[in-house]
């Protein structure tokens, strides 16, 4: 991290430290991506990288380069927004086209039946389903409507052979409305409710064909592709978590630890990391093959994470 032309970091903070027990001189060249500082030691443009560094086989294929023991292991981390649902996207479910269509059959139903039952009643059961229309009508799907839900007022019932035998079948018929509206009713609401986690981003599955940001030069793009999301790439982190807030990603696939840190710093960005890890990763400084600063610098790393400093540096960063 450069702030006002001050570095600082765990790989920077365990350099500082390693290079103080050394005694070692040294001069930080700053270099665009992590592609660019491997190849600045393959080159010889510099003596020794210090990134985030991740080894990767590809990368300890390389016959110019070698690298220190590890002196951290993370993970490959996702970032994603933290957003509640509003109230409109609470009540969203109830207004949708499944609870609709269900309502607008059942009523359906209900005005098929009050006009059949009425059809059947209105000339010797006219106290209870009277002749005008509206008002014999509006009695048959009343009667309908307590008979679907098992109510049984008794204030209204059929007379006729006729009427009774459609009371009959529409009963029948109830059990298999009713338990099916509503097995379908509660589908819809569960999986709609289910719709309303902080992000659309619940587990690596749902990663595929996602829009999300990925910094060019790191092994964050090929973790990416490897969840087969749709990349954006970005110069930086910064840049990548700037297109997060302004919606045009869904997310920020980059190491944990600088995400932790972030987070850290700015409690109030509504942003949080996914609860699950893409990847886990081992960091190394990365030297010329056949340096002889190798061994000295392995000896030093091993008495720093034995000895609890490398732990209190992450402490004091993420924590």
């Amino acid at each position: 991290m450069d702030e006002d032309g001050k570095l600082s970091g765990i790989s920077i903070e365990i350099w500082k430290d390693v290079a103080k027990r050394l005694d070692q001189p040294y001069k930080f060249v700053i270099q665009p991506n992590t592609n660019a500082n491997v190849k600045a030691v393959a080159d010889g443009s510099v003596d020794l990288a210090i990134g985030p560094i991740s080894i990767t086989p590809n990368r300890l294929a390389n016959p110019k380069i070698d690298f220190t023991q590890p002196y951290f292991h993370g993970y490959e981390g996702l970032l994603i927004p933290q957003k509640p649902p509003g109230i409109i996207t609470r009540l969203r479910p109830f207004i949708g086209w499944a609870a609709l269509s269900s309502v607008g059959i059942l009523v359906s139903l209900l005005f098929i039946f009050g006009n059949l039952i009425w059809l059947a009643e209105r000339r010797k059961n006219t106290e209870q389903f009277p002749r005008q229309y509206l008002h014999g009508v509006g009695n048959g799907m009343w009667f309908g409507l307590v008979t679907l839900t098992t109510v049984g007022y008794g204030d209204r019932a059929p007379l006729s052979r006729t009427g009774r035998t459609i009371a009959g079948i529409w009963m029948v018929m109830s059990l298999m409305a009713a338990s099916s509206i509503t097995a379908g009713l509660a589908s819809a609401f569960t999986l709609s409710l289910a719709e309303l986690a902080p992000s659309a981003i619940r587990n690596k599955a749902d990663l595929r064909g996602k829009k999300i940001a990925v910094v060019e030069g790191t092994t964050s793009l090929r973790w990416g592709k490897l969840y087969d999301i749709n990349p954006v790439l970005t110069k930086n982190l910064n840049e990548g978590i700037n297109i997060l807030k302004q919606g045009k990603v869904e997310g920020v696939i980059f190491d944990a630890a600088p995400l932790r840190h972030y987070l850290k710093e700015n409690e109030l960005s509504k942003l949080k990391l996914a609860n699950f890890p893409l990847a886990i990763q081992t960091y190394g400084f990365v030297l010329p093959m056949g340096s002889p600063l190798r061994n000295p610098l392995n000896i030093e790393l091993l008495g720093m994470e034995r000895n609890g400093e490398t732990q209190r540096i992450e402490s004091n960063l993420l924590d």
